[in-house]
């Protein structure tokens, strides 16, 4: 690390990052885990199916794709701190499109909307991930991403909740039967209507975007030294060479098919309530999040007194087989499940299936901390390119979902999770196998860890 990160480690201006940094995760998880609120509330106000609503996530996740090297070269030259201070600005321009679209009620400029949300997003992970990990060791590097995904996933308990209690009064008027009762008229007023109770929240969304920006950018965030900046280190790296690291490339692969289960967990449970007539649908989100903040206490334990990052991911994806063989085999009408894990809490009992939904959180909240320093391992100047490829294979969350969607409508809802098995398969090869590849060679490829 450089002097600067190093001088700020023995200081409580340490501390300091590690709040504002913390603070970035929550803000980024409240936005990310807002669309699993959002797609069935859309899905009424523009009359989409599951294939459409599911749009959604392909316009958010996608960006990530489509700007992650913009992001990297955006970093070369404002730095880490007016980095992250940008991408909240970019969010803000996003949160203020969707009054537009609120008002006129289009589908596309509301997926414009979570389009530039997702830029803006995608320039702060580009910039906080490695700002997390070059701020301490890196064997303590899982435990610090642990860390900060309890604040990203505790958003993803809260937004729910909020979303639920301020926009889904009086939902039972905007159902499927009640809006085919209504004339052409009534239908369309009935949906303007709803549709204009996003235009508050997401107004005061961009204003306290606004306001942290300013927070950052005036603050005594410490930079990282230039030499840990993407642009730096030397001669140029192409960014082509980084496919010469199979732990990297199948990391990536891994990351892909992580991110597309997590989103299908997490974003169609809600679909998947309101097509089993789940009365809280709108908060099953939360049941997800949930689970996955407990595996992430189990992260900030655990790892590495107890458990390997190794034995995470095996522990992480033999989890996520399990859990979804329930979701695809089990029953829809029991809520024995629920009852036996929930029931203490009070909280409202869900069906069998949409709880092994909900415990997939569990099964994935340990995969992205520890496949990023698998990945990174041993890259030396091509780290930087290296973590761009990790950002581009988010757009799982962006494809794999979709997939879902066009399966649920063509057949079965519940069987269509079926996709998430070779996800997780992929997962666990590249948990026992995959990440101890340093060569595409036929032999002595896979060198063991010193």
């Amino acid at each position: 690390m450089g002097n600067k990160v190093q001088s700020a480690g023995s200081t409580p201006r340490v501390i300091l990052a590690m709040f504002f940094i913390a603070m970035m995760f929550f803000i980024l998880g409240f936005v990310t885990w807002l669309n699993g609120a959002l797609i069935p509330f859309l899905k009424i106000v523009c009359d989409l199916n599951n294939f459409q609503a599911l749009w959604v996530t392909f316009a958010f996740y996608i960006a990530y794709t489509i700007m992650a090297l913009p992001s990297a070269a955006v970093l070369s030259r404002t730095g880490y701190k007016k980095g992250m201070a940008l991408g909240l600005g970019v969010m803000a321009v996003g949160a203020l499109l969707f009054i537009p679209a609120a008002k006129s009620s289009q589908y596309g400029l509301f997926l414009l909307a979570l389009f530039t949300l997702a830029t803006g997003m995608t320039l702060m992970q580009t910039a906080i991930n490695p700002y997390i990990v070059c701020i301490g060791s890196r064997e303590s590097a899982a435990m610090r991403i642990s860390i900060m995904g309890l604040f990203n996933k505790g958003a993803g308990i809260v937004v729910p909740l909020v979303f639920s209690a301020l926009m889904l009064s009086g939902i039972d008027q905007y159902s499927d039967s009640a809006l085919a009762a209504m004339d052409a008229t009534a239908r369309a007023a009935a949906r303007a209507e709803l549709s204009s109770r996003l235009i508050f929240p997401y107004l005061a969304m961009a204003g306290g975007l606004v306001v942290f920006m300013l927070i950052i950018l005036f603050s005594s965030l410490p930079e990282l030294p230039q030499e840990d900046l993407p642009s730096s280190g030397g001669e140029p790296v192409g960014a082509m060479g980084v496919l010469q690291f199979p732990q990297l490339v199948l990391g990536a692969l891994a990351l892909f098919a992580y991110v597309g289960v997590e989103v299908i967990a997490g974003d169609t449970i809600g679909l998947y309530g309101q097509n089993l007539g789940v009365q809280n649908f709108a908060v099953l989100t939360s049941y997800t999040m949930g689970f996955m903040v407990l595996g992430y206490c189990l992260g900030v334990v655990a790892i590495p007194k107890y458990l390997s990052q190794k034995g995470a991911l095996i522990l992480s994806a033999v989890n996520g087989i399990l859990f979804s063989l329930g979701v695809i085999l089990g029953s829809s009408s029991s809520t024995a499940i629920s009852a036996a894990l929930l029931g203490w809490a009070g909280v409202p009992l869900v069906p069998d299936t949409v709880m092994f939904l909900a415990l997939l959180g569990f099964a994935n909240a340990l995969v992205w901390p520890a496949i990023w320093p698998l990945a990174l391992e041993g890259l030396g100047k091509y780290t930087a390119a290296g973590s761009a490829l990790l950002i581009m294979a988010i757009a799982g969350g962006a494809l794999l979902p979709m997939v879902y969607g066009g399966l649920s409508d063509a057949g079965h809802t519940q069987r269509a999770y079926w996709i998430m098995l070779p996800c997780y398969a992929l997962i666990l090869y590249y948990a026992l196998h995959g990440h101890k590849l340093r060569s595409w060679g036929t032999s002595g490829q896979a060198l063991k860890r010193a």
